[in-house]
C-alpha cells in the first residue's frame, strides 16, 4: 500500500472515532476502540461482506486512492497537495453531515471546493449524468460537448457494457454507475424461471407413468405428480381462445403445451422443405486455401553448398574396395540363375475354389465312400431255417465260378456268438475294398427332390371362369349321312347343317325343329352363312360348285329385297366382267334350274374341282373358295355383287389346307401343310409367316381382336400364336388322342375349342389381355363327350353360338348335338 493509501486510512478512522465519540459520550460506559482497533475492526467488516469495504481494500491494496482527480487531467506538480485539501474538505462535509449541520454550511464548503479544483463535479462526474438521463423516463439531457471531449477514459466505450476496470482508481463512480443499470427481471433464462420443475426421467417412454399418479422425477428425486387434464370440449374452447394454437406443441414428457418461437418454426419449415435447419450455414462457402498454390522461386536457404558434395567420399572408396577383395578373394559368387517352373492355370477353376495360399490350385471336393450294404438275414449267426442253404444247393455254390456266384459265402447256424470263428476272408474282402475306393471312378450325383405339384402349373379353377358349356342340351337328328359342316346365322336363332346325303338342312336353334331342306344331289363340304346382319343370305359348297341360297321364308321382305339385289346384280353386267376376267380362270357364273330357284337357290358358281371350304369376308360382299387343285388356282376370291371371280395368287408353295378372312385387317391367313402364310390383300405382298412345328395341318381360327391365332394338326397338337411376339407358338397343347379336325374362337367370350376324332370337344379358357406386358391366359375346362367314332372318325366340326356360352357340334355319327 502506498503513503497516499495509508495517509487516507489514517484520516478516516480518526473521523469515525470523533463520530462515535460524540455520539456515544464516556457517561454511557461505552469504550471507544483505538485507532488500531478502529483498523482491525474495518478489516474485519469488510470480510465480512461490506461491498464498499471490499472494494476500497481492494483499491488500497493496488495502490489506488479515492481522489478522483486522479483520473480526470489533474497536473502532477499539484498532485499531492490538491489530494490533502480534497481529503481536507471531505473530511469535514462528513463530519458537518455527522452534527447536522445546515445545508448553508454544505452549500459554503462545496464553493471553497469549487474553488480548489480545476474541475467541476459535473465535469468530474459524466457517467451519473448519462445515468440518471437513461433512467429518467421522458425526459432528454443535453451534456455539454466540452465534459465529452474532456472524458477522454470513455471514448469509443458502449456506457451498458462497462466494467470496473474501465473506471480504474474511481470506485465511487463505478459504485454510482451500478445503482442507475436497470433491475434484473426473473426471465426465462434466470434460475428463477425454473419453477415447475423439470422431468429428469430421460429417454423413457411416457406410458411407463400411464397407470401412476405421477410422471416422472425431478432433479431431487422428488415425484411430479401428473397435471390435471381437461376433456375435449374444454380443450376445443382453450384452443378457440388462443391465437397461438397453430405454434403450439405438445411436450408429452412434461405433460404440458409449449409454445415454439420463430426460430424453432423457422428450423421446422427447413426440416421439411428438406434444407439445412441451421439458417446461417451457408454449404457454398468460399475455399479457404490453407497452403498456398503459389510455386516459389527462392530457394528455401542461401547457404553455400557443402564441399562434400564436390570431392569424393573416402568411406565409398574403402566400401567398394573391400567388396572387390571378396570377390577376388571368391568369397562373393554370382548365384545361379534359379530356373521358374512355368505356372498353370485351371480356366473353368471356380475362384471360391482356390485355395487360401492363392496358388490358383483348385481343390479337389471330398467325395465319400459309398456305404456298404446293411447285413441281411443271410449273414447271421443264426439265421432262419429258409436262409440255410441245402446239400444241393452247397454242391452247386461251389461248382460256380467265384465271378458269378451270388454271395460270398454260405449262410451258416451257431447255436451262440460264442462259437463263431473269424471269417476267413476278411483281409481278402477288406484288401479288394481298397482297391475298388482307390482304383474305381466316382461321381458326385445330386439328387433334386422335387414336388410333384410344383410341377403342375398353376391354373385358376374352373368355377371361377363360367359361363362355358359344360352339358349336353339338345341333338338334331335327320341326316343319314356324316355332317361336316355346320353353321350359325348372326342373330343365333338359325342353324345349318350340310352332309353326305346331299342335303342342307335348316333348323330352329333353340327348339331343334327342322325348319327347310335342300336337295342338292351332291356331297355337300362346307355351308356358310354371310355375316352381314343386313342380307339373309348363305353359301353352300357341292361338289364342284359353290350354290348361293336366299331362304325366303326366313327373312322380312326388307331384308329379302337387299339379298336378291346383291345376288342378281351382277347378272346385267356378266358378259362384261366375263369379257375382264382372265381367261384361264375355272369360274362360271351361271344361273341354277328351275327346280333350284323354286327352293331359293339363285346363283351357281362352277369349278373344275371339288369345293372343299368356303369363307366369308366380314362386309359380306365377298366369298373366298379352296379346291382340291394345286397351284395358285385353288384359291379364288369372288364378289357376289358384280359375280366377278379373281385369282389373287399365282403360284402357291404346298398343297393349301385352309383359308381365312382376319377379321379386323386386309389381311388373308392361308394355310398350307405345314406353314401359316398371311398375306395382305391391298398391298399384295407376304406380313408374316407363322410355324407351328406340326406334320399335317387341319384346321386355323383368328380370335377376334385379330392378335393371336390358333392351329389345329392331324398330328393331335394345339398351337397359340401371338402375332404381336414370335412366328413361333407361344404355347403348344396336346390333349387329345387322335387328330384335331376343327378349332374354334367364341366371338363374345374368352372360350375356344377344338374337336377331335376321339369323339370329344375340348373346351379352354382363352383370355387375351389389354396390357402388352401381360401374357394371355390358356386353361382347360371341359371336356364334352357325346359323339360316336364311325370309321375312325369322330367330332367333324364345332362352332360357337354368337350371342350365348353355347356350343354346336356335328360328327360322323350324323347327328347335331348343342352344349350349353
Amino acid at each position: 500500500m502506498g503513503a497516499a493509501g495509508r495517509s487516507n486510512q489514517r484520516k478516516r478512522s480518526a473521523a469515525r472515532r470523533d463520530e462515535v465519540a460524540e455520539e456515544f459520550p464516556a457517561s454511557i460506559g461505552m469504550d471507544v476502540p483505538s485507532e488500531a482497533e478502529a483498523l482491525s475492526d474495518e478489516d474485519d467488516n469488510a470480510e465480512e461482506g461490506d461491498f464498499d469495504s471490499i472494494l476500497q481494500k481492494m483499491a488500497d491494496d493496488q495502490g489506488f486512492g479515492s481522489d478522483e482527480s486522479e483520473d480526470f487531467g489533474v497536473q502532477d506538480g499539484d498532485e499531492d497537495g490538491e489530494e490533502e485539501d480534497d481529503e481536507d474538505d471531505k473530511s469535514e462535509i462528513h463530519s458537518s453531515d455527522i452534527d447536522g449541520a445546515s445545508s448553508e454550511e454544505n452549500e459554503e464548503e462545496d464553493d471553497e471546493d469549487d474553488e480548489d479544483s480545476s474541475i467541476s463535479d459535473d465535469d468530474k462526474d459524466p457517467l451519473l449524468i448519462r445515468a440518471a438521463s437513461r433512467s429518467t423516463e421522458g425526459h432528454d439531457t443535453v451534456v455539454d460537448s466540452d465534459n465529452d471531449a474532456d472524458d477522454s477514459v470513455l471514448d469509443g466505450k458502449d456506457i451498458d457494457k462497462l466494467t470496473i476496470n474501465d473506471f480504474g482508481r474511481d470506485l465511487g463512480t463505478w459504485k454510482e454507475y451500478r445503482k442507475t443499470l436497470p433491475q434484473i427481471e426473473a426471465g426465462y433464462a434466470s434460475d428463477s424461471s425454473t419453477e415447475e420443475p423439470v422431468n429428469t426421467i430421460g429417454n423413457v417412454p411416457i406410458e411407463w407413468y400411464a397407470d401412476s399418479q405421477h410422471i416422472g422425477y425431478d432433479i431431487d428425486g422428488k415425484r411430479i405428480m401428473r397435471p390435471a387434464t381437461s376433456d375435449e370440449l374444454d380443450r376445443f374452447l382453450d384452443n378457440m381462445d388462443n391465437p397461438d394454437v397453430f405454434r403450439t406443441a405438445r411436450d408429452e414428457i412434461n405433460q404440458q403445451d409449449v409454445k415454439l418461437s420463430e426460430e424453432e418454426i423457422d428450423i421446422i419449415r427447413r426440416i421439411q422443405g428438406g434444407a439445412i435447419p441451421d439458417a446461417d450455414y451457408n454449404p457454398y462457402e468460399d475455399t479457404v486455401e490453407w497452403f498456398t498454390s503459389q510455386t516459389m522461386q527462392t530457394p528455401l536457404t542461401s547457404a553455400q553448398p557443402s564441399k562434400r558434395g564436390f570431392v569424393p567420399s573416402k568411406w565409398e572408396h574403402n566400401r567398394v574396395m573391400k567388396i572387390v577383395r571378396a570377390i577376388r578373394q571368391g568369397r562373393i559368387t554370382r548365384s545361379a540363375p534359379t530356373s521358374t517352373a512355368p505356372q498353370y492355370f485351371d480356366l473353368w477353376a471356380d475362384a471360391e475354389a482356390d485355395d487360401a495360399a492363392g496358388t490358383g490350385r483348385r481343390q479337389r471336393e471330398r467325395l465319400a465312400a459309398p456305404k456298404l450294404a446293411l447285413p441281411t438275414h443271410a449273414e447271421s449267426y443264426h439265421p432262419p431255417g429258409e436262409y440255410l442253404p441245402t446239400e444241393e444247393e452247397k454242391s452247386k455254390w461251389l461248382e460256380q465260378d467265384p465271378d458269378y456266384r451270388k454271395r460270398d459265402f454260405l449262410p451258416q447256424d451257431f447255436g451262440t456268438l460264442r462259437t463263431v470263428p473269424g471269417y476267413g476272408r476278411f483281409i481278402q474282402e477288406r484288401f479288394q475294398r481298397c482297391l475298388d475306393l482307390y482304383l474305381a471312378p466316382r461321381m458326385k450325383k445330386k439328387i433334386s427332390h422335387l414336388n410333384p405339384e410344383e410341377l403342375m402349373p398353376k391354373l385358376p379353377d374352373p368355377r371361377d371362369l363360367r359361363p362355358f358349356p359344360s352339358r349336353e342340351s339338345l341333338v338334331y337328328l335327320g341326316h343319314t349321312g356324316r355332317v361336316r359342316s355346320i353353321s350359325v346365322d348372326p342373330t343365333g336363332m338359325w342353324l345349318l347343317s350340310g352332309s353326305d346325303d346331299g342335303t342342307v338342312r335348316l333348323w330352329e336353334l333353340i327348339t331343334g325343329r327342322c325348319a327347310q331342306i335342300w336337295d342338292l344331289k351332291e356331297t355337300v363340304y362346307r355351308v356358310a352363312w354371310c355375316p352381314s346382319q343386313d342380307s339373309c343370305v348363305f353359301a353352300a359348297a357341292v361338289g364342284s360348285r359353290v350354290v348361293i341360297v336366299i331362304p325366303s321364308d326366313l327373312c322380312d321382305d326388307n331384308r329379302r329385297l337387299v339379298s336378291e339385289e346383291l345376288v342378281k346384280a351382277g347378272f346385267g353386267s356378266a358378259a362384261a366382267a366375263e369379257a375382264d376376267d382372265d381367261s384361264s380362270l375355272p369360274v362360271s357364273w351361271d344361273m341354277p334350274t328351275s327346280t333350284e330357284q323354286a327352293s331359293g337357290v339363285h346363283v351357281s358358281i362352277a369349278m373344275h374341282r371339288t369345293v372343299k371350304s368356303v369363307t366369308w369376308h366380314r362386309r359380306g360382299d365377298y366369298l373366298a373358295t379352296l379346291t382340291s387343285e394345286e397351284g395358285g388356282s385353288s384359291v379364288l376370291i369372288h364378289q357376289i355383287s358384280k359375280h366377278k371371280s379373281q385369282r389373287p395368287f399365282r403360284k402357291l408353295k404346298g398343297a393349301v389346307q385352309h383359308i381365312k378372312f382376319h377379321p379386323t385387317r386386309p389381311w388373308f391367313l392361308v394355310t398350307t401343310q405345314r406353314y401359316v402364310r398371311i398375306y395382305n390383300l391391298m398391298q399384295q405382298s407376304l406380313v408374316k409367316t407363322l410355324q407351328p412345328g406340326v406334320k399335317w395341318i387341319s384346321s386355323v381360327d383368328v380370335h377376334p381382336q385379330g392378335d393371336n391365332v390358333i392351329v389345329g394338326s392331324y398330328d393331335k397338337k394345339l398351337s397359340w400364336f401371338d402375332l404381336d411376339l414370335s412366328m413361333k407358338p407361344y404355347r403348344s397343347i396336346r390333349y387329345h388322342s387322335q387328330a384335331i379336325r376343327q378349332v374354334q374362337f367364341s366371338r363374345k367370350f374368352p372360350l375356344f375349342a377344338t374337336a377331335s376324332d376321339d369323339g370329344t370337344i375340348q373346351i379352354y379358357h382363352g383370355m387375351v389381355y389389354q396390357d402388352l406386358n401381360q401374357n394371355p391366359l390358356i386353361a382347360p375346362l371341359k371336356i364334352l363327350r357325346g359323339h360316336e367314332i364311325r370309321n375312325s372318325l369322330g367330332v367333324l366340326d364345332c362352332l360357337f353360338h354368337p350371342i350365348q356360352p353355347w356350343l354346336l357340334s356335328s360328327g360322323a355319327d350324323g347327328t347335331i348335338r348343342l352344349w350349353m
